[in-house]
């Protein structure tokens, strides 16, 4: 066919979604702000380190529902999983340096000013065996404690959930602050409500954080953002109602599923539009989260809305391998709101030099 004015017609070109450049380096991302060399750059070592949802608090620099989480003064110079699917993708978004590697074998480290790390929370999950620190998992926080020993960061970050502080009367929490104490530090464990802080689900967590003997002065608490009127699941995915090609990487991971009858069973809920979500667990096979107007179970992408994870973030693995990720993930939103307190705190000690003598 011809145009009015006799030239041919000419066919758009379809073009497919860029998700395969992954978030670090995506050229459609472009609130990404470079890092200001100017500033003071604190060294960060990573332990279980999944895919990444506590790094990327931690450096900051993304925008999630129109919000921009600005760049904080973190360099990650080493994260380290022992799952390859985790370490891929953090590959994938966030940078090289990851490693997959069994902490519990003797490895050389880095030296860095900060120890961050979400140990793995199974053995002392209301979900899990309740095994707490005797359980096979439930020992690993101690790879950071070897790590504290021998290279002596400033600050150090722990993550785990809510649960600990009640396993066994208290005493698991007590045996775990001990642990890290006796390595030169003094510790606070705050309980911090994600949906607080801009994270449109139910989800608590317990964060360890530690300052080396010899730093006069303590992190503050991060100060709510949303205490009163917490974001909504349907504020947070309802622009993804229609689901995408199946194809599509990244966007489709969907099924329908039938809605739940009742909220019987851990997880197995109909979310509500007007309030926030579930927890988003790890272990999606028997906690099915449902959405909250359609007949059919959460997507990968809106659990990845819900944990606050950026759109152009790519998870790549399967369905249930992705739904792992985002589960065991720090919502990073929360993740910056703690790292944001911490920048602060490191950034006055340089001012200051209050180091006891």
């Amino acid at each position: 066919m011809k145009r009015k004015d006799g030239k041919p017609k000419l066919k758009a070109k379809r073009l497919l979604p860029q998700f395969k450049y992954g978030f670090r380096n995506n050229p459609h991302v472009s609130y990404c702000s470079e890092i200001d060399c100017t500033e003071k750059q604190f060294s960060v070592m990573s332990f279980f380190s999944g895919c990444g949802g506590l790094d990327l608090g931690f450096t900051g620099g993304f925008s999630v529902f129109g919000e921009k989480y600005d760049k904080l003064p973190f360099n990650i110079i080493g994260a380290y999983d022992n799952h390859q699917d985790a370490v891929d993708c953090y590959q994938l978004n966030l940078g090289d340096h990851v490693y997959n590697v069994d902490l519990t074998q003797k490895h050389v480290f880095q030296e860095a000013d900060i120890l961050i790390g979400g140990f793995p929370c199974q053995d002392f999950s209301s979900a899990g065996p309740k095994t707490g620190t005797k359980g096979k998992r439930g020992g690993l926080y101690k790879v950071m404690v070897d790590y504290m020993l021998k290279y002596k960061p400033k600050v150090v970050i722990g993550e785990n959930v809510s649960y600990l502080s009640k396993l066994r009367d208290g005493r698991c929490l007590e045996i775990i602050v001990k642990d890290f104490e006796s390595a030169g530090y003094h510790f606070d464990v705050w309980e911090l409500h994600a949906q607080k802080y801009g994270v449109p689900q139910n989800r608590v967590r317990l964060i360890f954080v530690g300052v080396r003997n010899d730093i006069d002065g303590f992190p503050v608490k991060p100060i709510p953002t949303t205490p009163d009127i917490p974001f909504t699941i349907s504020d947070a995915i309802s622009d993804l109602e229609v689901v995408t090609d199946e194809s599509v990487t990244n966007q489709s991971q969907f099924f329908i599923a039938t809605k739940a009858t009742s909220g019987g069973g851990q997880g197995d809920n109909v979310n509500s539009p007007d309030k926030v979500a579930y927890c988003i667990r790890a272990n999606a096979r028997g906690r099915i989260q449902f959405h909250y107007k359609l007949d059919r179970r959460l997507t990968v992408r809106e659990c990845a809305r819900i944990q606050t994870f950026p759109d152009e973030f790519v998870f790549q693995c399967t369905t249930q391998r992705n739904l792992t990720l985002i589960g065991n993930a720090v919502p990073p939103i929360l993740a910056h709101a703690i790292a944001t307190s911490i920048a602060k705190f490191l950034k006055a000690i340089e001012a200051s030099l209050v180091y006891n003598t």
